[in-house]
């Protein structure tokens, strides 16, 4: 499950640097979504292009990546920009195909998500996100 939060939850070597989740309390909670990894250059390459049916209940994370197109693509999506630290700094809502989002200052990665998951769940600049 997908977690944002305004505030950074400290990692350890233990948690191989990826934040945990310690105070549900201090989070919103996004829907389960299955996550899958692009992390190959062909994998980025592709991504989502040629696929029919949009994106349900999961999300495609390509990293590392500053900049999508969506060329080849046959629905819109959303996708948030992350940093090194998880840290959203750009959200692009109901992205439609043939579209480009440019390089992104200071991005990693980037996270494709179900049309509408930005406005629904108030993906925010500066927040953080916890997969």
């Amino acid at each position: 499950m997908l977690h944002i939060s305004k505030n950074r939850i400290p990692t350890t070597k233990k948690s191989l640097n990826r934040p945990r989740l310690n105070d549900p309390s201090h989070s919103k909670p996004l829907p389960p979504l299955r996550l899958v990894y692009a992390e190959s250059f062909f994998e980025r390459l592709i991504g989502l292009m040629f696929r029919k049916k949009p994106l349900e209940n999961e999300a495609l994370v390509i990293k590392p990546c500053n900049s999508i197109h969506m060329f080849f693509m046959f629905f819109p999506i959303d996708v948030i920009f992350i940093n090194d630290e998880q840290r959203i700094i750009k959200s692009v809502s109901h992205l439609k195909p043939w579209r480009i989002v440019w390089p992104v200052k200071g991005a990693t990665a980037a996270i494709e998500l179900p049309v509408g998951t930005v406005q629904e769940y108030d993906l925010a600049h500066g927040e953080y996100l916890f997969l």
